[in-house]
């Protein structure tokens, strides 16, 4: 069996204020082909197919075109919900799809496998949406699961429980934070809340290949755990990643080998450092003019409407920073590093606070106090 392992599409989302969708519908259209191509028999989509909870009505387009070309190029798919995505919005239009498209966005389903025989016998396909502790541990009130450690502990506790029951081979699906990966700082939506929340890869001993989603950068924490990563670019800090998926394929042992397949890059991203003047100026910035620009100018005072000037030069100049050398704060780190370093809501408070209070952030205690009022902010958020 030939397994396709892509992730966090995040259809919908914006590139500094630029629409993405045709990008993207190029890039998905490359990977049908590579489905055909490669004779694929199921594409996973581990988590974050949208971007928002509330996705516009060109993104169920795009996600409808996409899931029917896959289709049409001979696989099966198993799509799981991610913590971009409204698991009630996602799964509600998957009674309507054709047959052959899984959607699982169910808690209680994360135990339950769907199967799917080749010529070696069955693969059991564990789907587990994303889990937020604090919505879904009233379905499993026998655990105590007040971390995404705990939780995805938990349901692979229910995969393998269920596997023992079952002869043949087996996939999990998961999208989470696990220990030991390279995260892009402002660029996955944080889903920690320290190291208790880091999913230990002792948490996904069982299955013969462990497809994750959430981090944007091809990852891997082993030969059978493996991050895919996001097919575009979504933020500079990705620049240097590839884009692509994983090409699985299955033998009657269980899990036979692992490729990477690219995908393809619409238009490459760079950063560019220097004055203004150089900047408008140098030629060695010349091959960079049809990139997706980031453009930091460190001129000691700010200049007039440099937004304006570089895209003359740069037409696709997305993002102005003004970063003057030898400028810094009492820690080394100016306040809008800080903001931008920050993982979570949690130290984007704390950011804040250091600001205003002479490098003094927040204690333990109003740690604590923010967490309870982000987790009740989750819990608000999803019941709207």
């Amino acid at each position: 069996m030939r397994i396709l392992h892509t992730s966090d599409w995040h259809i919908g989302r914006s590139f500094h204020g630029h629409a993405t969708l045709d990008a993207l519908r190029g890039v998905l259209e490359t990977l049908a082909a590579q489905v055909r191509d490669n004779d694929v028999d199921v594409v996973i989509v581990a988590g974050d197919v949208f971007d928002s909870a509330a996705p516009a009505a060109a993104c169920y387009t795009l996600l409808s075109d996409a899931l029917r070309a896959l289709s049409d190029s001979g696989a099966r798919i198993i799509v799981t919900s991610g913590n971009h995505d409204s698991a009630a919005r996602l799964g509600f239009q998957s009674a309507l799809l054709r047959e052959g498209i899984h959607v699982v966005t169910a808690p209680l389903s994360a135990g339950t496998p769907i199967t799917i025989d080749d010529d070696h016998g069955a693969v059991h396909f564990y789907g587990i949406p994303f889990l937020e502790p604090a919505l879904v541990r009233h379905l499993w009130p026998e655990a105590e699961l007040r971390s995404q450690r705990a939780t995805i502990e938990h349901v692979m506790g229910l995969v393998r429980a269920d596997l023992a029951g079952r002869s043949g081979r087996s996939v999990a699906i998961a999208h989470c934070f696990a220990a030991g990966v390279d995260s892009t700082p402002g660029v996955e939506r944080e889903i920690r809340q320290g190291s208790l929340d880091m999913v230990p890869l002792s948490a996904f001993d069982g299955p013969d290949y462990v497809a994750l989603g959430h981090i944007h950068g091809r990852q891997q924490l082993s030969e059978r755990v493996r991050y895919a990563g996001a097919p575009l670019h979504y933020s500079f800090g990705e620049a240097d990643k590839p884009r692509g998926s994983w090409l699985v394929e299955l033998d009657s042992a269980g899990l036979a080998s692992v490729a990477w397949l690219d995908l393809p890059v619409p238009r490459p991203l760079t950063t560019v450092r220097g004055s203004l003047d150089e900047l408008l100026n140098d030629a060695r910035f010349s091959e960079h003019e049809d990139s997706w620009v980031c453009a930091q100018y460190t001129d000691a005072t700010p200049q007039l409407d440099p937004m304006r000037r570089l895209q003359a030069r740069f037409a696709f100049c997305a993002t102005v920073m003004h970063t003057p050398e030898g400028v810094r704060g009492p820690d080394g780190s100016t306040y809008s590093r800080r903001v931008r370093a920050a993982r979570n809501d949690v130290e984007l408070v704390d950011a804040f606070l250091a600001h205003v209070r002479d490098g003094e952030g927040a204690s333990e205690d109003e740690i604590a106090v923010l967490r309870d009022v982000i987790d009740e902010r989750s819990l608000v958020e999803a019941s709207a």
